[in-house]
């Protein structure tokens, strides 16, 4: 039985850009796709995992409540993505 090949990280990097543009809300796909083209290109492995967990588990309404400072970011969420989510100011 083979492994199924490991997605690089360029390619990863690219679907979770595509993924958070595309949301389906149009202030999400503003929000993370801005956030998303600033710091996808320079997070690691690690903030990789992080992002792509957050986008996975979670609803957009969710996520967008917790980064504009809506709703409490549960304990467990409070990474060091959410901490850059949360500070990402859209540029004018």
């Amino acid at each position: 039985m083979t492994q199924p090949q490991r997605e690089d990280i360029e390619t990863r990097r690219k679907r979770l850009l595509h993924r958070s543009l595309y949301t389906g809300m149009k202030e999400v796909d503003i929000l993370l796709g801005g956030f998303a083209r600033r710091h996808l290109p320079t997070f690691t492995e690690r903030e990789l995992d992080q992002y792509e967990s957050l986008l996975e588990n979670y609803d957009d309404p969710q996520i967008y409540a917790w980064a504009i400072g809506r709703d409490p970011v549960p304990p467990h969420l409070d990474t060091g993505v959410m901490k850059l989510l949360k500070a990402y100011k859209l540029p004018l």
